[in-house]
C-alpha cells in the first residue's frame, strides 16, 4: 500500500508533500514521491542529493517511510505525462498532486502536469493549491 506525490521542488509541490505525509500517516502506509525533471543532469547523484536533502527537509520527523522515484522526461512534453508511468509502477492507492493558478493563456500553452495526473491515473487523486 502506497501514497505517491507527484514532487517539482516549488512551493505547491511542498504542500502537496506535507498533505501526502499526513495521508501516509493516517492510513499506514509508505510514501513515494515522484519527481520527473527535463533536465538533462536530473539523473546525476548531485540532482538526485539535492531533491532528496529538499524532501528530507520537509518530512524529517513524521516517522513514514518514503523513497524518491526519480525519472527524466526526454523532452518538456513529457513532463506532464511523465507522473503517470510512475503512479503505475509504484502501484499507488493515492496520488497527491499540487495545482496553481494559471492563466487562461496559459492553460491553452503549456501543459498541466497536475491536469494530466487527475485526467490520466487510475488511482485516486488528492489535488492540494496554494491559498
Amino acid at each position: 500500500m502506497t501514497v505517491a506525490v507527484v514532487y517539482a521542488m516549488t512551493p505547491t509541490s511542498r504542500l502537496a508533500l506535507l498533505e501526502a505525509v499526513a495521508e501516509a500517516k493516517r492510513r499506514d502506509e509508505d510514501l513515494a514521491v515522484l519527481h520527473v525533471a527535463g533536465s538533462p543532469d536530473a539523473q546525476s547523484e548531485a540532482y538526485r542529493t539535492s531533491v532528496s536533502h529538499e524532501i528530507e527537509k520537509t518530512i524529517t520527523s513524521n516517522g513514514v517511510d518514503w523513497q524518491l522515484h526519480l525519472r527524466r522526461a526526454a523532452a518538456d512534453a513529457e513532463v506532464n505525462d511523465a507522473p503517470l508511468g510512475l503512479i503505475e509502477e509504484v502501484d499507488a492507492d493515492l496520488v497527491v498532486v499540487g495545482a496553481r493558478r494559471r492563466s487562461p493563456i496559459g492553460k491553452a500553452l503549456l501543459g498541466s502536469t497536475a491536469q494530466s495526473v487527475v485526467l490520466g491515473a487510475t488511482s485516486p487523486v488528492l489535488v492540494v493549491k496554494a491559498s
